[in-house]
């Protein structure tokens, strides 16, 4: 049963091997996919100078091909002769097995039934031969024509049939624009295989009675390699063996008895042989950065690893474009703020050296009194940031937000259309191993408990008490995660607050003058290592946090994993800027009434331009940090780490010995092992989403986040490419019609990039402060005296005592200082309390935030309503498509009843001639019935070609 195809000699095996590295050693059938394991051979205790038999060497082959070779039969029977002579032998006990021994054996087995079974489910398999005491060995499937086409009718999938018809395209403005941008683009085309955008095939779910309707030219070539791969995956995963319950391939590689499973890549994807593959073609035309500037061959991406990869790319691609214009609006932006910075009349004021604003020491006793103009370089940066041009910005974002998705429901609905995944239906997934494990546990448990139903054990599944333990843990533990990252920020709040004050100390005068911007670069780098950690401790929690839950199939486990990690992760990536945005000096107190933490250091303030300036360090650092460091080089170095590390593992545990069965060089199986195994999609998509909330939840305060993330994204196309391409086994093929729900995700963080930039605008940038005095405070209507409007008086004779600055130069001149507040001045009868102006500037913040919020949610929902999500074309292309189907089956089959009427009148005629004419009949249906091989004859097949 097992296709060994080996030739002995001497005792030595000589290995055949397949010159292509795709095939089996006949050259023929092609290897649809490979099954990996590690074997251990048992070591029988013998005398000195007696060497045992092995079981099986006796024969040297086992062959299902006509090969020759000893039968299992006698294969077996020499095994049992020579255990029946060994045990006479004296200090020899074979029966004997060490631990390690008997769990080898008992993997041995499994693998045996299990490749029994497959041989009994139509598949033909390829086998190494075991002759080293321990290594590697690789098992090769072939899926025969008889077994695709059954399963490719049970699993309904769409193959092209002979009918094609045309694509109508939109006339008029549109279509001159289309083929104009078609010619500048021409260069920016991969130079790959194009389909037909003109024409189609008419695709129709497979079926063997109707398989006169299909274009089978080659029946070796009609299902293309990932199709097969996926087909032998779904007879992988539901063919069962005894021997411990196992329930599929996911099971026996859980429990060790099969170290992986894959299909194999369609062979180099570099060299000196001319061959080309479409592995190749793309890495020359997608996989490398020297075709950045190109656009993605999305069909030859989904055609070599499936439509859930080629989405995710086509997802990719379309939001890199989308940042272009975003960008430029942000350059604009940006340039804007560079341009108007010199007539800013705040600015000009706080830096006039003739306005002798003193304002109050930032600490007790060590802190100086200090001119306002000594931070007029941190007010000039903030003017770049905080301008009116921002509040254009953040509404233009969260449309280019609500766009882009609109955009992408399109484009997913043309990709939909063209891949035939309309009206794809949701298979049922087979249960994961660790679900069935449990559930088997369960059903052993309650083995002894009576029942009256004979079947129960088959309905029986996991309930929500046999959860409850995992949904406890994960209550508690994702309540601690969130815990541990406020304590994160916490404690470099600690470590701001003890540093700034520590500086303050000091002796030198340049020291103390840089104390903030020492303390606010400082501070944000180790915000940005603190969240590299944590990020990756919390994407492992997730996944252990998931596994307790026991989700039945991969898709729940997938989209509960999702969750988890989205939330821990968001909850990480941007809680210190949360805490910069809408905390960090609002809980300050005043002079003579500081908060204090710690008994004895102040709460920390904003710096006298606003924090949004420290916001916008915030999040550009953060977000360049992960860019840079966790999405390049951890995906550059870590699979490198992870393949070498395996390397050596392998080369430890394997004895040196000669490996006849080695041929000279490796065949693609053995290449393929080596790379790095593929687990999904999940931190692609991650990298991005958590992107994609740097860019939209707080762009007011950082213009250039679009820029920084389009400059990420070139190279990050690029290079989930190459690792696609060369350092990844290749994926198994899966039909998804949409992303799932990464497009909940990115809908949420669209909604809430509206609320938290409403609030950015109002709370933490001057806008609503300049916006009210202009227009209600200010004299003649213009912008001058604002930094006197904002400041309130405090009488220095209030200070606590003990809180005075020692030693200072000009404490005899002042008689009151300035802080930043609306506040009633000292010699008010309602003295240092919240002033008129602040609890109007306070309620125009709010008035600012509603009208915002319902302004730019009612433009997004105008968007949405104004642009349908199924583009016109594809939606009278689909239309069509049903009609020309119905169509092809009614003529078909009326050809196909005229063929059968023909045959039944000309019976009738020669039945009248005798015998003669009953040999003239049965000679001529088995010609009609006889196909030669590649090719399919059928009563229609013969006379009609659409």
């Amino acid at each position: 049963i097992i296709n060994n195809y080996l030739d002995g000699v001497q005792g030595v095996v000589v290995d055949k091997a397949s010159p292509s590295g795709m095939h089996f050693r006949d050259s023929k059938r092609k290897v649809d996919y490979v099954l990996a394991y590690h074997y251990r051979k048992r070591l029988a205790r013998a005398p000195p100078g007696v060497v045992p038999p092995e079981p099986g060497s006796a024969s040297l082959a086992l062959v299902s091909n006509g090969g020759t070779g000893k039968s299992r039969v006698e294969t077996q029977q020499q095994d049992q002769r020579a255990l029946q002579e060994w045990p006479g032998l004296p200090g020899v006990d074979v029966m004997e097995l060490s631990p390690l021994d008997a769990l080898e054996e008992e993997k041995r087995l499994q693998r045996e039934e299990y490749e029994r079974n497959l041989v009994a489910a139509g598949l033909e398999i390829e086998k190494d031969p075991e002759n080293k005491s321990q290594g590697l060995s690789f098992v090769r499937i072939h899926a025969p024509w008889q077994v695709l086409s059954r399963e490719a009718e049970f699993l309904k999938i769409k193959m092209p049939t002979k009918k094609m018809y045309e694509i109508t395209e939109e006339g008029g403005i549109l279509k001159t624009l289309n083929e104009i941008w078609c010619k500048l683009t021409e260069p920016l085309k991969p130079q790959v295989p194009q389909e037909n955008t003109k024409m189609k095939n008419l695709s129709y779910p497979f079926s063997r009675e109707k398989i006169y309707l299909y274009n089978i030219k080659d029946k070796d070539t009609f299902f293309d390699n990932a199709t097969r791969s996926r087909i032998v995956r779904e007879i992988l995963k539901r063919t069962t063996t005894k021997s411990r319950n196992s329930m599929g391939i996911g099971t026996l590689i859980a429990n060790n008895v099969y170290d992986a499973a894959y299909p194999l890549h369609d062979g180099e994807y570099e060299g000196q042989n001319d061959d080309m593959n479409e592995r190749k073609l793309l890495y020359q035309e997608w996989a490398r950065y020297g075709v950045f500037y190109k656009f993605q061959p999305i069909d030859l991406i989904r055609k070599y690893f499936g439509e859930k990869i080629g989405l995710y790319f086509a997802w990719l691609g379309l939001y890199t474009e989308f940042l272009i214009p975003s960008s430029v609006v942000g350059i604009i932006v940006f340039l804007y703020g560079c341009v108007t910075i010199e007539s800013d009349i705040p600015s000009k004021e706080m830096c006039d050296q003739r306005n002798a604003f003193t304002m109050c020491p930032l600490c007790d006793k060590f802190c100086d009194y200090w001119n306002l103009s000594s931070a007029c370089a941190t007010a000039r940066a903030s003017h770049l940031f905080d301008n009116p041009a921002t509040v254009f910005f953040s509404i233009f974002m969260a449309l280019w937000a609500t766009m882009f998705l609109e955009q992408w429901k399109r484009l997913q609905m043309r990709l939909s259309y063209f891949w035939d995944l309309t009206g794809l239906e949701e298979e049922e997934e087979h249960p994961r191993p660790e679900y069935e494990t449990k559930l088997l546990q369960k059903k052993l448990k309650n083995k002894n408990i009576p029942t009256e139903i004979s079947n129960k054990e088959e309905k029986e599944k996991l309930t929500w008490s046999d959860r409850m333990p995992g949904y406890a843990a994960n209550f508690g533990l994702i309540l601690f995660m969130i815990m541990l990252t406020f304590s994160a920020v916490f404690g470099v709040i600690v470590y701001r607050i003890t540093t700034a004050a520590a500086l303050s100390f000091s002796t030198n005068e340049t020291t103390r003058s840089n104390v903030r911007v020492t303390v606010t670069a400082t501070a944000v780098i180790i915000n940005l290592v603190v969240i590299l950690i944590l990020d990756e401790i919390y994407g492992a929690v997730a996944k252990w946090l998931t596994e307790i839950e026991i989700p039945k199939t991969e898709k729940t486990f997938e989209e509960r994993l999702i969750l988890k990690a989205f939330l821990l992760k968001f909850v990480n990536s941007y809680a210190p800027i949360f805490y910069v945005a809408f905390f960090k000096g609002r809980f300050v107190g005043r002079p003579g009434r500081y908060v204090y933490v710690f008994e004895g250091y102040r709460m920390e303030e904003c710096a006298p331009g606003g924090c949004l300036m420290e916001l916008c360090i915030q999040l550009s650092i953060i977000m360049l940090g992960k860019q840079l460091i966790q999405n390049n080089l951890f995906e550059i170095g870590i699979p490198k780490l992870k393949k070498l590390f395996r390397k050596l593992k392998d080369e430890r545990t394997e004895p040196k010995e000669m490996d006849t069965n080695q041929s000279k060089d490796p065949q693609q199986w053995d290449l393929d092992y080596i790379l790095e195994p593929f687990t999904g999609l999940t931190p692609e998509y991650m990298e991005m989403i958590i992107q994609f909330g740097f860019v939209t939840l707080f762009v007011a305060s950082f213009p250039l986040a679009p820029l920084f993330a389009l400059l990420n994204n070139i190279i990050e196309v690029r290079l989930d490419a190459k690792k696609f391409v060369t350092e990844l086994r290749r994926p198994d093929t899966v039909r998804e019609k949409d992303i799932g729900i990464w497009y909940n995700i990115l809908s949420g963080i669209g909604k809430l990039s509206v609320i938290i930039n409403a609030f950015v605008i109002a709370v933490t940038s001057d806008f609503i402060p300049r916006l009210m005095y202009q227009y209600a405070y200010s004299q003649n209507g213009t912008m001058h005296g604002f930094i006197n409007h904002t400041l309130s008086y405090f009488n220095v004779s209030h200070l606590q005592p003990g809180t005075q600055p020692e030693n200072s130069l000009v404490a005899q001149d002042v008689l009151f200082c300035r802080f930043k507040d609306y506040r009633e001045p000292p010699w008010s009868p309602n003295q240092y309390e919240f002033s008129k102006q602040y609890w109007a500037v306070l309620s125009a913040r709010l008035a600012f935030v509603i009208l915002f919020q319902n302004l730019v949610m009612f433009l997004s929902v105008l968007v949405d309503w104004m642009i349908p999500d199924i583009p016109k074309d594809i939606s009278k292309q689909i239309k069509k498509e049903k009609a020309v189907l119905v169509d092809f089956f009614l003529k078909e089959e009326h050809e196909k009843v005229k063929l059968i009427e023909s045959f039944i009148t000309r019976d009738k005629r020669k039945h009248k001639s005798g015998t003669k004419s009953r040999k003239t009949r049965a000679a001529s249906f088995s010609q009609i019935n006889r196909s030669p091989k590649g090719s399919f004859t059928s009563f229609s097949s013969q006379h009609t070609v659409v």
